[in-house]
């Protein structure tokens, strides 16, 4: 009998577990490995960063759910993966084996690649961890005793570009609440060439969409920006022309500021031959496996996609919910063929469904389907019906956790929600 064995337990990795669970033959062991007991709901930390929701409120437990799905779960950090050993060395000395390996770890939050940015040891704040989402609603709180200008974005190399909206339009939303939104100008700063690129190249009108929201709530924006380093109080950024050359350098001022980093691989598979890329990213081909290592699969963030078109300044690709769970079902379905030997046949649909949440009526959607273009559909609407949309899908795949329910809930319930009819219409 085989055993299969998830690193990472996130928005892919647990529904990874799930299915693969799901999928295994009678005496296979599926093992989850975590640094963390908990699961948390990523997409609701901009919430937590404003307050409006307790980190608590979107953990779970894990040992609990994988006891009762039969799954084994070993609560230890990563140090390394020795694929052609198929061993995993653990941070504590021990050592794992494994027949199959599904690598869902999340990536690594490269703050270090600008001076002063990022939450340790620099200026900048985060939403991008539940944890540092709570380090900036305190921060958050303080800064708006005596509130001043703020900056919001994302760095070159970023390829998560959703959360800097939303966290934008949630800051606007609170202040406004607050009665201080004309104390605090608010700048954007983005590696993308334009206000709703998202890394995708745009998805239906979302540049004029999104363009149409900052107007109305007098943001200024920098587009093609390289953030060079930061001060206290302080952003140096260089903006730069279409072909990527440096066109004007701005000192940015700032009481408060929240950017997304690039991200990296994790450092316990970064430098492997033929597992990743230079960055750090899992090698895979169309079935989510490694080529070097056929028994070897990625799922998520950890991801390595070649951008579809160059940009004047590095912005990377957005792996989202529906796209990752899209992987994690066609791994376990994958390396099942493997099991009964047969050759993997599953490919995943990359479709992507993203909602903007604004905490008000200006809340957005956008569905790319495919995610990468050319795309069959694209669609992007605005509406408060999206507000809600979020926290009843927040509320499902909370449960869904909770529960260990291993039908996948973005392609059964996601766009039969919130579908690219009904957004149509």
């Amino acid at each position: 009998m085989a055993r299969i064995v998830i690193i990472g337990a996130g928005v892919g990795g647990v529904p990874a577990a799930l299915e693969m669970k799901h999928h295994a033959r009678k005496g296979d062991e599926v093992m989850v490995v975590s640094d963390t007991p908990t699961f948390h709901f990523t997409p609701s930390n901009p919430w937590v960063g404003f307050g409006w929701r307790k980190p608590e409120k979107i953990k779970v437990p894990l040992a609990p759910m994988f006891k009762k799905r039969k799954i084994s779960f070993v609560q230890q950090a990563l140090a390394k993966v020795h694929p052609k050993e198929n061993r995993l060395e653990l941070k504590d000395g021990s050592s794992v084996t494994y027949d199959y390996l599904i690598l869902a770890t999340g990536p690594r939050l490269a703050f270090d690649e600008i001076p002063g940015l990022g939450p340790h040891g620099g200026f900048t704040k985060s939403v991008c961890h539940v944890d540092h989402a709570a380090e900036t609603f305190q921060a958050w709180e303080k800064f708006c005793e005596a509130p001043g200008p703020m900056i919001v974005g994302a760095a070159q190399g970023a390829s998560c570009f959703g959360p800097a909206y939303e966290y934008l339009l949630q800051a606007d939303t609170d202040l406004r609440r607050r009665r201080i939104r004309d104390k605090v100008p608010i700048t954007y700063v983005t590696s993308e060439p334009y206000i709703g690129h998202l890394g995708l190249g745009g998805v239906g009108d979302s540049k004029g969409l999104m363009e149409g929201a900052f107007r109305d709530k007098t943001v200024r924006w920098i587009c093609n920006a390289k953030i060079q380093k930061v001060e206290d109080g302080k952003m140096f950024v260089m903006e730069c022309d279409d072909e990527g050359k440096d066109k004007k350098a701005h000192e940015l001022p700032f009481k408060m500021s929240m950017i997304l980093p690039a991200f990296t691989g994790v450092d316990a598979v970064r430098g492997i031959e033929g597992l990743t890329n230079p960055r750090g990213f899992i090698l895979i081909n169309d079935k989510q496996q490694n080529p070097a290592f056929p028994n070897i699969y990625g799922v998520g963030v950890c991801v390595a996609i070649a951008p579809k078109e160059p940009t004047p300044v590095a912005t990377g690709i957005p792996k989202t919910g529906i796209m990752i769970e899209a992987m994690a079902v066609a791994a376990a379905h994958n390396i099942r063929a493997q099991l009964d030997g047969r050759q993997p046949d599953k490919v995943p649909e990359w479709n992507a469904l993203c909602v903007a949440d604004t905490g008000d009526n200006g809340s957005m959607a956008f569905i790319a389907i495919p995610q990468i273009p050319p795309r069959n559909v694209t669609v992007a609407k605005k509406g408060r019906m999206f507000h809600w949309g979020k926290i009843i899908f927040e509320k499902y795949f909370l449960r869904k956790v909770r529960t260990g329910v291993a039908a996948p809930f973005y392609e059964k319930l996601g766009l039969g929600m919130m579908g690219y009819r009904t957004l149509k219409k």
